[in-house]
């Protein structure tokens, strides 16, 4: 039975992009994971070593984060290359990061990417 768990909202404070302020300052970032898993497990036995540890899940996000990339595609593509590495079990599942205050000519709450996996 495949079934998906989300992850969505967490933020950190983080020095991802291109220009100096971003880099010396930082801003604010937010994650959210979604993926599909067979659940067949898990959802009989009622055990936590059955079901996918999404903390652990939390913990990989929270260390790539904390690792500095100009670019969002970057820090997505880094984050998607952790978890499948981590986490064989998952069927497919994708990750967005959004920047709030983009660096634009404009009003723009947030920016964000989202890469999918399997890549398409």
């Amino acid at each position: 039975m495949k079934g998906k768990v989300a992850l969505k909202g967490m933020t950190f404070h983080a020095y991802h992009g291109c220009l100096e302020e971003e880099k010396l300052h930082g801003n604010l970032f937010r994650v959210d994971f979604e993926g599909s898993y067979d659940m067949n497990a898990a959802a009989h036995s009622d055990r936590l070593e059955d079901a996918l540890n999404y903390g652990l899940i939390y913990d990989v996000i929270a260390d790539q984060m904390a690792i500095r990339s100009d670019l969002l595609e970057h820090v997505t593509f880094r984050i998607i290359e952790a978890i499948a590495a981590r986490f064989p079990d998952l069927v497919s599942f994708s990750v967005t990061v959004s920047k709030q205050n983009p660096p634009v000519k404009g009003p723009v709450e947030w920016s964000s990417i989202t890469i999918v996996y399997p890549y398409e």
